[in-house]
């Protein structure tokens, strides 16, 4: 119970019912029947509803599709790991393997106890305690938030399927040089347009600056 209270302590949190803050950080390898994965489900949910609300608050005229990206870099299981080093939360989850004093718990475990904890907070302390518990967390990160850099594939795809309704076209026109070292060049067109070369020393790169030049065309 003495590292329950250590850990309240870091969150600022006091639990009206220390078994909810006891199985928030229960790992299945420690208990199989008794343990976070369901307080991680609704964590989860718990943290996108926070960051969404807070995001359409402080940036309304933002579009839902900048909105939507912004929410993923905000919540997702890397970000958790980030923000549960804030508060040491990986000397506090309890996982199957601590049979010596020094032992290494996975980042995903650690993740997921991050959401776990936001599940149990709400069901001990509320909606409000909760909200303040994230926002808390999470500020810096919401307000630095800049629309994630979308690669010119992706661009002109969402943009061929938004206007024409079907996918762009990519054929391989070469490779040339050396096995280890291949030049392809490789072309891509979408409805009304001809069709516009790239090349790089892969596949994927030449498609990148195919999709890249196609853009600069039609002015995207």
């Amino acid at each position: 119970m003495n590292n329950l209270h250590q850990l309240e302590k870091k969150i600022n949190i006091n639990f009206k019912n220390k078994t909810l803050l006891k199985q928030a950080i229960t790992h299945k390898s420690y208990d199989k029947n008794v343990n976070n994965e369901k307080l991680e489900f609704i964590g989860d949910r718990i943290l996108g509803f926070v960051i969404a609300k807070k995001l359409l608050e402080i940036f309304p005229s933002d579009s839902e599709g900048i909105l939507d990206k912004k929410l993923a870099s905000l919540v997702n299981k890397n970000k958790c790991l980030e923000i549960s080093k804030k508060f040491n939360l990986n000397k506090f989850i309890m996982t199957g393997n601590k049979q010596t004093k020094s032992y290494i718990i996975e980042d995903k475990i650690v993740s997921d106890a991050c959401e776990a904890l936001i599940g149990a907070i709400f069901y001990d302390q509320g909606i409000k305690i909760v909200e303040k518990f994230i926002l808390d967390l999470w500020s810096n990160n919401i307000s630095n938030s800049v629309e994630t850099q979308v690669d010119a594939k992706t661009k002109l795809q969402e943009y061929s399927l938004k206007k024409f309704k079907i996918l762009p076209i990519y054929k391989i026109l070469s490779t040339r040089g050396p096995k280890h070292k291949p030049l392809f060049n490789v072309s891509v067109k979408i409805k009304n347009n001809k069709y516009v070369e790239g090349s790089g020393l892969s596949k994927k790169e030449a498609e990148q600056n195919a999709a890249s030049k196609l853009l600069d065309k039609i002015g995207l």
